[in-house]
């Protein structure tokens, strides 16, 4: 007589099962990835305000280029940071100062807050600094 093999009906449902499982932990995980990519989009564009601050005050201190351009706002659209205009795609951004007021002293790091309402979603917000050029 032959002997057969293979897996018992009982194994079966236990695999079924553990998968049942898994996957209803990991599905709800991997739905939502609207509202990481929209945090990633604000944190990649408040860190592009702070790096273009950055560079535009070191232009500035170093005296040698008079191609600086004023930086007395955290807002972009009075046409300071980002030559004046924020990513058009995915929703409407606007930039405020974290707390106080701006301070134009030149090499003034100042707190900014960007925040980011999506087309659909929660509103998403990201931190970047903003170095005062007079």
């Amino acid at each position: 007589m032959k002997q057969q093999r293979g897996f018992t009906l009982i194994e079966l449902v236990m695999v079924i099962v553990i998968l049942g499982i898994l996957a209803a932990v990991a599905i709800p995980r991997f739905v939502d990835l609207r509202a990481d990519a929209n945090q990633a989009a604000v944190q990649g564009v408040a860190g592009g305000l702070a790096s273009g601050a950055a560079i535009n005050y070191a232009i500035y201190a170093s005296g040698r280029i008079t191609e600086d351009v004023t930086v007395d706002s955290c807002d972009a659209t009075k046409g300071t940071l980002l030559g004046g205009a924020y990513p058009t795609s995915g929703g409407t951004y606007s930039a405020a100062m974290g707390t106080g007021t701006f301070v134009t002293t030149a090499g003034s790091a100042n707190a900014c807050v960007l925040q980011l309402v999506p087309t659909s979603g929660s509103t998403v917000t990201a931190s970047f600094t903003a170095i005062a050029v007079p």
